[in-house]
């Protein structure tokens, strides 16, 4: 569209998407098979918006977290990332963590700054609610693990900040890009929700091939409302909702049910889980807390994860337990974005005494 208004053939548009999604370029100077004058004009109406890598954590597995520094929407003007006081405005961050695994590189996304439903458990809900993602911001994400990984993502979830179904436009554009332009299989493209009815039932319609994975985190009501408070939608809406993603993309479910010592973790929720997906084509994955300071949660023994397996394999429902990654770099999302702003607010407190 953009080389179309400025008169240009449309194999000039299919090399411009090359530079940006393949190659990964930062400036349109690097755009070599361009002609100079073409450059030229891109350089003065648009720019590509690639974030800044702000700080970049390795851990021992291999996982790598960064976190971003968004550049602003509006065409050619300074980034909007340093306050009065010139320190960094975290306001304007995300956080994107690569997973290497056996035979795949994985991305994981973030869609909003910050998160609106705040879950309880969770580092990210901690921090508030800044703004939406663009489909831009979304996908840039994957090229700047690629650019520090050296190496090309393969599969992507949309599990980091935010909730990907309240971005819909978004996140749809972006799952789009990330297949038609960047070549991922849209069968290793995981959409992450927390329950949003509405979302889950629109994106069902749209009929792609991508999972759909969901938070439940509960097998009543009662204790999903104590966890997971900004999301008022009842388990029996949810399950409804995933059975008619079911019926019209043919995509088994994945739930996502995060363990949490003396929560969430009974016999009791087990049965009540079991007995809400029983004979549903889904399966369970179960997450070991990944501890976040001063959330007062602690991590599952390995029992007790056991045994709550245990409950719903009974009933034929297939279970996998999630291998814990990043556990040295506090990988759970928000805990980079969180760490970065109190180290800041010291600094800050330290400049004024």
């Amino acid at each position: 569209m953009v080389l179309k208004e400025l008169g240009e053939s449309a194999y000039r548009g299919r090399q411009l998407a090359e530079w940006i999604y393949r190659r990964g370029a930062h400036g349109f100077d690097e755009m070599s098979n361009l002609p100079e004058s073409l450059r030229e004009k891109l350089s003065t109406n648009y720019q590509i918006g690639r974030s800044d890598i702000i700080a970049v954590q390795r851990s021992k597995d291999g996982t790598i977290k960064l976190l971003l520094s968004l550049k602003p929407k509006t065409k050619i003007q300074k980034p909007k990332t340093q306050n009065k006081n010139n320190k960094l405005d975290t306001t304007e961050c995300v956080e994107t963590v690569g997973i290497p695994e056996k035979g795949r590189f994985s991305c994981c996304l973030s869609t909003q700054v910050g998160c609106p439903v705040g879950c309880v458990f969770c580092a990210t809900g901690m921090g508030g609610f800044s703004r939406n993602l663009s489909a831009g911001e979304i996908v840039d994400q994957v090229l700047a693990v690629q650019e520090v990984a050296n190496r090309r993502v393969n599969h992507v979830v949309f599990m980091g900040m935010g909730e990907p179904l309240l971005n819909y436009e978004a996140t749809v554009k972006a799952i789009r890009l990330l297949n038609e332009e960047m070549g991922i299989a849209m069968r290793h493209l995981t959409v992450s929700t927390v329950g949003y009815v509405p979302g889950i039932q629109r994106l069902a319609k749209e009929k792609l091939q991508a999972t759909l994975a969901v938070s439940l985190h509960a097998g009543t009501d009662e204790v999903r409302r104590k966890l997971v408070p900004g999301m008022k939608f009842r388990l029996r809406e949810i399950i409804s909702a995933c059975k008619e993603y079911l019926k019209e993309t043919g995509r088994r479910v994945t739930f996502e049910y995060c363990l949490l010592e003396g929560v969430n973790d009974s016999l009791a929720q087990a049965r009540a889980l079991a007995k809400l997906l029983k004979g549903m084509n889904c399966h369970v994955n179960l997450i070991p807390f990944n501890p976040v300071s001063g959330l007062g949660f602690s991590k599952e023994p390995q029992k007790a994860i056991r045994d709550f397996r245990e409950v719903l394999e009974n009933v034929g429902i297939q279970v996998t337990q999630r291998v814990q990654r990043g556990a040295d770099i506090s990988a759970a999302c928000g805990q980079l974005r969180s760490k970065v702003k109190h180290q800041m607010s010291k600094v800050q407190i330290k400049s004024q005494k």
